[in-house]
């Protein structure tokens, strides 16, 4: 029983958001839930809503799970969106190219073997 919840073009950088996803791959949902929840960074919401998401997923497909243990992270990946490119006013009349990421978060919840 896998399930999956996707969430596309997240204003954070992915290189700002796969340290998080690093930590709590493999994790229960639970555990990973109350890690991303005691990490006092902004960055880490869009990843709780994701997580939160998958796990509702595997929910409605499977209604016997009723706690967060019985389901881990079987696979989490950000990946890069869009860039959006702009430019800012520089020093002498010039120009500074500024680029803003985007990241798309996949996270695959699995039933744990018991």
């Amino acid at each position: 029983m896998v399930a999956r919840a996707v969430s596309k073009y997240i204003r954070v950088s992915p290189y700002k958001l796969r340290p998080y996803a690093d930590v709590i791959r493999g994790y229960s949902v639970q555990k990973a839930y109350a890690w991303l929840k005691t990490c006092a960074v902004k960055r880490t919401d869009p990843i709780i809503k994701t997580l939160v998401s998958a796990y509702a997923n595997a929910k409605f497909k499977n209604p016997e799970l009723d706690s967060m243990d019985k389901v881990f992270v079987k696979e989490i990946r950000v990946d890069q969106g869009p860039i959006v490119r702009y430019f800012k006013p520089a020093a002498m009349g010039r120009a500074a190219p500024q680029r803003k990421r985007m990241s798309h978060i996949l996270i695959i919840v699995d039933k744990k073997q018991s």
